[in-house]
């Protein structure tokens, strides 16, 4: 993925830090009052937020009976000791835990929660890669890269490799920049926390939030005051649950990611996972370690869908009665389609009925895999979440993959598909999240994914920014929607969703991406609207299903 939540955290680190150290050490930041950590399933009526009227939903739903529903998430693994997630994971009834054996004979050998497509033998994963758009380049390079023209019978190759060539410069000419831009400011948190650590008396190794700072007098020090000011900004931006450890944690990822597109190591797939990923040959490969380093991303978009409710821990899930079937197969770096298509077919053939998709690139060598595997899954009456991608751009006219445009022409808009844009807490200009893609063609729909939070791995909790946090929103909604009325299909699913967003025709927002620029919510999207689990539970109701 083009990492669709540290992206934004990272531009939005970038500012605060650059206004920190650059302010009077005497100026005092001003704090920005934290929002509900549930603010995104809360009511705008009842409670002022643009949440999805959750609670609302639930009073329709009181003393109806569930099924459950297994919810695949193809993502970057999960913390399957994570306490909110417990009694929530799918369990492959059919398969012996830890025994080295395929005891269900589905080609997956131990394949309890899930699967790792980015694994190999010998415990090993993937889980740093770089973009598509470095990938093929470097691998058509020696084929186009002396050409002025395209040779006689590969026009339609040459013509790829312009367009690759293009998104290559100018995905190294700005990961260049951000690595030129961001690695003195990762030497000034790495400072800062250093000074704030020794006035808190923490050991090294220890961690600082947002609560420590408070304990912190006024100082006559500058560089106390300077540093403190620096860090205020930080957690302003990054919400009250994170600390100082998992910020640079994440920045650091960020820089591994970026250096990773300017200066690629192209051997990491073959040396660890083995397989070819231009070649659909059919053969195992993988392994079923679903937590890495990497796996806070997959962590809270899980918890998002099916955390367990009412628990008193964590938060709580969108859905009370599923099963997340955890998929890794979305490293730092962007998806493999090889490992997108496998993926897909895999939770389809394990019962999954939603499948949320957090990620997205711009580059698709294999489309037609893709395509094949949504067409495979629609066949199969699976509803497939995804999130719309996070450049604020209008996709419209720029797509971002994988999408349900197919390549043979066959569909530019599937039954079983949703596009999720990101909206905030607060009805006004600032409603379109700023950095969300649009469309009023390929975008079905919005959903909050403006300071969510959600659980992360090691018992810890996280407030980010993106789309990968709509999606798992929406897909959540849809899958409350299938527990109580399971006769309802992907198609009906869909269709319940979009009806029951309201379109915001009026609404002046500001235009993705820009800080002057209005224009109305409803031209963002196909809908025009907010998804709403409240209405979507009235509209459900009225129907008669349609599975099969």
């Amino acid at each position: 993925m083009t990492s669709f939540r540290k992206f934004i955290f990272r531009s939005a680190l970038c500012g605060a830090l650059l206004l920190s150290l650059n302010v009077s050490a005497q100026t005092a930041p001003v704090a920005q009052p934290d929002l509900p950590k549930n603010w995104h399933v809360l009511d705008l009526k009842a409670d002022g937020y643009y949440g999805i009227s959750l609670n609302n939903a639930y009073q329709l739903l009181k003393g109806k009976k569930s099924k459950t529903v297994v919810v695949a998430t193809i993502d970057s693994g999960i913390d399957t000791a994570q306490k909110d997630l417990q009694g929530i994971l799918w369990v492959n009834p059919k398969e012996i835990p830890g025994n080295g054996i395929d005891d269900d004979h589905n080609g997956f050998v131990d394949d309890v929660h899930g699967w790792d497509f980015l694994g190999g033998p010998g415990g090993k994963v993937d889980y740093t890669e770089t973009t598509e758009e470095v990938r093929e380049y470097n691998r058509l390079k020696p084929k186009y890269g002396d050409m002025a023209a395209a040779p006689a019978g590969g026009e339609k190759e040459y013509a790829y490799w312009l367009k690759v060539k293009a998104t290559h410069d100018e995905t190294v000419k700005k990961s260049t920049s951000e690595l030129q831009q961001l690695s003195p400011i990762m030497n000034a948190m790495m400072v800062t926390s250093g000074y704030i650590k020794k006035e808190l008396k923490l050991s090294s190794d220890a961690t600082f939030n947002k609560a420590d700072l408070d304990k912190i007098p006024a100082s006559t020090n500058d560089t106390i005051n300077q540093s403190k000011g620096v860090w205020m900004q930080v957690f302003d931006q990054e919400g009250g649950n994170s600390d100082n450890g998992k910020i640079i944690k994440e920045l650091s990822e960020y820089l591994a990611k970026l250096n990773n597109d300017v200066n690629p190591d192209l051997t990491t797939r073959k040396t660890i996972v083995g397989d070819d990923p231009d070649v659909m040959d059919g053969k195992p490969y993988g392994n079923n370690i679903l937590k890495m380093p990497d796996a806070s991303h997959g962590t809270g978009v899980a918890g998002l869908i099916g955390a367990k409710r009412g628990n008193g821990y964590g938060i709580d899930g969108v859905a009370d009665d599923v099963r997340i079937m955890s998929i890794k197969a979305v490293p730092n770096g962007d998806e493999y389609d090889k490992d997108i298509a496998n993926a897909i077919r895999y939770a389809v053939n394990n019962g999954a009925k939603i499948i949320n998709m957090s990620f997205g690139k711009k580059i698709s060598p294999h489309k037609a895999w893709v395509d094949d595997a949504f067409k495979y899954a629609a066949a199969k009456d699976v509803l497939l979440v995804q999130a719309s991608g996070n450049d604020n751009q209008d996709v419209d006219v720029i797509p971002a993959y994988p999408n349900d445009t197919f390549a043979d022409g066959s569909s530019t808009d599937a039954d079983n598909v949703i596009c999720v844009g990101a909206s905030s807490a607060k009805l006004g200009e600032e409603l379109a999240a700023t950095f969300t893609n649009y469309g009023k063609k390929n975008v079905d729909v919005f959903a909050p994914g403006v300071k969510v939070t959600s659980i992360d791995m090691d018992a810890e909790f996280n407030t980010e920014d993106g789309t990968s946090f709509s999606s798992p929103i929406t897909a959540g909604i849809a899958a409350l929607i299938l527990e109580y009325y399971p006769d309802l299909s992907a198609k009906q699913l869909k269709q319940v969703i979009l009806a029951s967003a309201t379109p915001l025709t009026g609404t002046m927002v500001l235009k993705p991406g820009s800080k002057t620029e209005k224009v109305d919510f409803s031209t963002l999207s196909k809908t025009g609207g907010i998804v709403n689990a409240y209405k979507a539970i009235q509209l459900a109701s009225k129907l008669k299903g349609e599975r099969k």
